[in-house]
C-alpha cells in the first residue's frame, strides 16, 4: 500500500492536536517499530532523543549524538512508516542558528512535529546536571524554529522543563510559547491535574505531557487542553531484555525450539517488514512470484 504523503501525515498530527481528546504517543525508533505501533492502535508516535542515542550509538542520553545521526534515523522511520510522529530535538543542537539548521534537516527528513526545549544541553563542565536557558534565548530559539519551517503543516512545539523551578517560571515560559506562535506546548514534570489546570488557563495552545499525572484521568486531561501524553520508552527496553534472554538461552542450551513461542507471528512479521508490498513489487517489476 502506498504511504500517506509527508504533508498528509503532518495534517493528521495537527488534527489530533485539534481534537477534543488526549491520545498516547507510542515510543518508536525505526520503521518496523513504527509499523507495529500503528498496527497496535497508536495514532501518533514519538522518537525520543534518549531512545535515539541508545539505538544509534548504544549510549546513554548524554547528548553525544549528532544532528545528522538523529535526522537520518528519523528519515528511516518516516520513509518506511505511515505513522505521524514527533521528534525530541533536545536543545536544537546548539544556539538559535543551530536550531534553524535542526528544523531544516528534520523537516526534510519527513517528521510531523519537532519539539525544541529550554534545557541547558549538553551538561556544562563541572556544572549542574540540569538547568534552563534564559527566557530570551528560549524565545529566540522558538522564533528561529518557526522561521526555518517551510511547510506550514509541520508542527513546532515549545518544550519546557521549567516546573522544576516553580510555577511562576513555567508560566513565563508558557507565555513565551504563546507569543512566538508555536503550535503546542510540551510540559515536562507535571505531577498533578491542578498544575495542568493552571497552565491551561494561561494558554489556549494544545498541551503535550511527558507523563500522565497519577491523580488525573485521560478524560480530565483532555478537558484541560491535553492532547498527547507519553508512556515512557518501556517497549524498547522490553525488546532489549527479550533479545538478551534469547541470546542467553541459545548460548547456554543451543535449543532453538524453545524460542518459537516468543517469536513474532508470521502475520506481524509480514506487517513489520512490509512483506506484502515487497512481494507485489517483485511481481510488478522483476517478473518474480514474491
Amino acid at each position: 500500500m502506498p504511504l500517506a504523503s509527508v504533508s498528509q501525515r503532518r495534517c493528521a498530527f495537527r488534527a489530533n492536536l485539534a481534537a477534543d481528546q488526549a491520545l498516547p504517543a507510542g515510543s518508536v525508533f525505526d520503521a518496523a517499530s513504527a509499523r507495529l505501533a500503528q498496527a497496535a492502535g497508536y495514532q501518533v508516535g514519538m522518537f525520543a532523543g534518549s531512545v535515539a542515542s541508545a539505538v544509534v550509538l548504544g549510549a546513554p542520553d548524554l547528548v553525544v549524538m549528532t544532528l545528522s545521526e538523529f535526522a537520518e534515523q528519523a528519515r528511516r522511520i518516516a520513509r518506511g512508516s505511515d505513522l505521524p510522529f514527533m521528534v525530541d530535538a533536545d536543545h536544537g543542537y546548539g544556539n538559535a542558528l543551530n536550531v534553524r539548521r535542526t528544523v531544516e534537516e528534520l523537516e526534510t527528513a519527513g517528521v510531523s512535529a519537532i519539539a525544541v526545549e529550554d534545557t541547558v544541553l549538553p551538561r556544562p563542565y563541572a556544572g549542574p546536571e540540569t538547568g534552563l536557558i534564559p527566557q530570551a534565548e528560549f524565545r529566540d530559539k522558538l522564533r528561529a524554529s518557526i522561521a526555518a519551517r517551510v511547510q506550514p503543516e509541520l508542527v513546532i512545539i515549545g518544550r519546557t522543563q521549567a516546573l522544576r523551578d516553580g510555577m511562576e517560571e513555567t508560566l513565563a515560559r508558557v507565555r513565551i510559547c504563546n507569543e512566538t506562535g508555536v503550535d503546542a506546548i510540551f510540559l515536562v514534570g507535571v505531577t498533578s491535574l491542578e498544575q495542568i489546570r493552571e497552565l491551561h488557563d494561561a494558554s489556549e495552545l494544545p498541551l503535550i505531557l511527558n507523563a500522565m499525572p497519577s491523580d488525573a484521568t485521560v478524560e480530565a486531561v483532555a478537558a484541560l487542553g491535553g492532547r498527547l501524553y507519553l508512556q515512557g520508552h518501556l517497549p524498547y527496553y522490553a525488546a532489549l531484555n527479550t533479545l538478551y534472554e534469547s541470546y542467553k538461552h541459545l548460548v547456554d542450551t543451543g535449543d532453538q525450539s524453545a524460542l518459537q513461542p516468543k517469536v513474532l507471528s508470521k502475520e506481524l512479521q509480514a506487517l513489520a517488514m512490509a512483506e506484502t508490498d515487497h512481494a507485489a513489487w517483485m511481481r510488478e517489476y522483476m517478473g518474480l512470484d514474491g
